[in-house]
């Protein structure tokens, strides 16, 4: 029988249903009465692919370069692994033993996350095989594709997936999903107009997207393999960080929770995965006045054994910026074009913390450093940033907003 919470973030009940029922073994059987002959539906998701559990901790490693969210901006994107030297003329890995962290949010609002993702994939590979690592962090907007709620995919995401079949595809789930909401005592006006409108909703792409996003699809098992917490010698790199609420978890506890949850939907409702105080969408350590959470930063770097917490998710769009004297740092600098922020990661060689900002290397300022001199400094590098421009203008006062 299917399983489905009562309600997915962003959904309506019927829609939470309706996403869960395609991505069980009970709607695939469903699907494949209703549309034999497509043998797509024989693979449309989810059969429930293994979990295993990932490295999450890393020690003695001597360059670690992290980027933040990317949002399907794939040109930015390589131009930032390039300026770092992590890929040669051919995109290929040229990092040697670098390891390479991305926090999270490859996917939405930009129109190449499929791009970014196969490169990823890629490089994961040939940085293994170098000696290096690619360490992919799962994001909020990665989750939320894998469990369906999908407001923020961008129209050349699902045209990425398109294919010369896809219109038949689509007509055939179209017709699954009026059987299906019928069967299920749904009122389902069938109609032209009522087709239209649910064509204009689900694009050219959709059901390939969704496909590819199950347990069993690319994308979909690659990405419920991956951690949302990692420890690299005396950092900790997460996408939003960790609240008072998941402090006394270990880094192990929380992502083995995070993929159980991504493999069993039911236990999504009152889970991490979903959990405005999450590692994947807690903004305090980004947002909330210092002196509220003094205390808990430095809780945590006892707790981790780490002397720094570095998170994204919330775009400074202005430099990678550094909080709580220096042992926060932000790097989501607003990468993706949409976002109007600069070309910049950080990079960590044998304990000294720098931007790497538009190809410009300057220290981060330590604690009771010159934070004003370090963005005049940013802004001096190249095109400076509304948002740098800003900042500076602010006397270096960082009040960000949220996503």
């Amino acid at each position: 029988m299917p399983c489905w919470p009562a309600r997915l973030p962003g959904r309506t009940h019927f829609e939470a249903k309706w996403i869960q029922c395609c991505q069980s073994q009970w709607g695939l059987e469903y699907l494949e009465v209703v549309s034999r002959n497509l043998v797509l539906f024989s693979v449309l998701l989810l059969l429930g692919a293994p979990i295993f559990a990932q490295e999450d901790e890393f020690q003695a490693v001597a360059r670690v370069v992290a980027v933040g969210d990317v949002h399907g901006d794939y040109d930015r994107f390589v131009s930032v692994l390039r300026t770092a030297g992590l890929l040669d003329k051919k995109k290929r890995w040229s990092g040697a033993r670098t390891h390479l962290v991305q926090t999270g949010d490859i996917l939405d609002r930009g129109p190449d996350s499929r791009k970014i993702m196969d490169l990823l994939m890629q490089l994961e590979k040939q940085a293994f095989k170098a000696g290096g690592r690619v360490h992919v962090l799962l994001g909020n907007h990665e989750t939320m594709n894998l469990y369906g709620d999908l407001r923020y995919v961008s129209p050349g995401e699902y045209a990425a997936f398109a294919t010369a079949r896809s219109d038949e595809v689509r007509d055939a789930f179209y017709d699954s999903y009026i059987a299906l909401r019928s069967n299920g005592q749904e009122q389902s006006p069938d109609g032209a107009a009522v087709r239209q409108r649910w064509y204009e909703d689900h694009p050219l792409g959709w059901v390939e997207h969704r496909q590819a996003f199950g347990p069993s699809g690319k994308y979909g098992k690659w990405l419920r393999e991956k951690n949302a917490v990692v420890r690299i010698d005396r950092i900790l790199f997460a996408h939003g960080g960790l609240s008072p609420r998941y402090s006394s978890w270990s880094i192990r506890q929380i992502n083995e929770k995070v993929r159980q949850e991504l493999k069993d939907f039911s236990q999504l409702e009152k889970g991490v995965v979903t959990d405005a105080e999450g590692p994947l969408w807690f903004r305090g350590l980004a947002r909330a006045p210092e002196g509220e959470l003094s205390a808990h930063v430095d809780n945590l770097l006892q707790r981790y054994g780490v002397d720094h917490v570095v998170i994204a998710h919330t775009p400074t769009q202005a430099a990678i910026l550094p909080r709580f004297d220096g042992k926060v740092i932000l790097i989501d600098v607003g990468l993706a074009e949409v976002y109007g922020g600069p070309m910049a990661c950080l990079i960590v060689e044998n304990g000294r913390l720098r931007a790497l900002h538009e190809r410009k290397l300057l220290d981060l300022p330590a604690a009771g450093g010159d934070l004003l001199a370090y963005l005049k400094a940013a802004a001096a590098a190249g095109p400076a940033s509304a948002g740098l421009q800003a900042l500076i203008a602010n006397g270096g006062r960082i009040e960000l907003r949220a996503e």
